[in-house]
């Protein structure tokens, strides 16, 4: 089952890109694995997955112990407190989620010099909501400019997770203005190179209008149980 979900998401990536005049070589499939068990992950890596976004940190790094006898890359996508920085700099290949300085200094003075450069990408709240993590827009260049500078990262671009939407005209538009807030950092960062967007209802959308990573969860696993009510989706 887990193989035929797989085998129909990467289908439906290539669709969209062949859609957008896109080649599917562009679109990086990031699967979702927050509240999945490590047993879960292994089978998608059997299947050809080797990326895995994940939310809630200490989850996150007993998965990473179980799996280290694994080649995958792991990506941090919640929202990040200052005190979690350090394990997160230590075990993690990206973070999307960086909306604002502090946290970005820390993740540069905690990764380890063994590792290489941490990916990062800024998280912007490109809706507006009070519920979401992320930089509003008009504080994007200001952040991007002064990340860039901190030795040990690697600034790669943008992080957005629209309010739901339904109609794929409005997807577009919303996802529009993060590929022109992008395009416009370029003029500064020309080495700014991702567009982390798109999830299971709107991946289209997203391909459209230049997602390089596609963070896909519930169309890979099905619909997730949270074991904390209290716990708000991020992907």
């Amino acid at each position: 089952m887990l193989a035929e979900k797989y085998d129909s998401v990467c289908q439906q990536i290539r669709n969209a890109c062949k859609a957008a005049g896109r080649d599917a070589d562009e679109v990086q499939l990031l699967a979702v694995s927050k509240t999945r068990a490590a047993d879960e992950v292994r089978q998608l890596h059997n299947c050809g997955q080797t990326a895995f976004g994940e939310n809630y940190l200490q989850e996150a790094l007993d998965k990473i112990e179980a799996l280290q006898d694994l080649p995958l890359e792991w990506h941090f996508i919640g929202p990040i407190q200052s005190n979690k920085t350090r394990p997160i700099a230590e075990s993690f290949n990206w973070v999307h989620s960086v909306d604002r300085l502090k946290i970005a200094r820390r993740l540069s003075e905690q990764r380890p010099d063994a590792l290489g450069p941490l990916n990062i990408c800024l998280q912007v709240n490109i809706s507006g909501e009070d519920s979401k993590s992320g930089c509003l827009p008009e504080e994007v260049p200001e952040l991007a400019r002064e990340v860039a500078a901190l030795p040990n990262i690697q600034l790669r671009g943008l992080m957005a997770i629209p309010e739901p939407e339904t109609d794929p005209a409005r997807q577009r538009a919303t996802f529009a203005r993060v590929r022109e807030l992008m395009t416009s950092l370029q003029a500064d960062l020309p080495q700014l190179d991702t567009l982390s967007m798109g999830m299971s209802g709107d991946l289209e959308a997203a391909i459209a209008e230049g997602a390089s990573i596609v963070r896909i969860g519930t169309a890979l696993f099905g619909p997730r149980h949270y074991p904390n009510t209290s716990a708000k989706p991020q992907a």
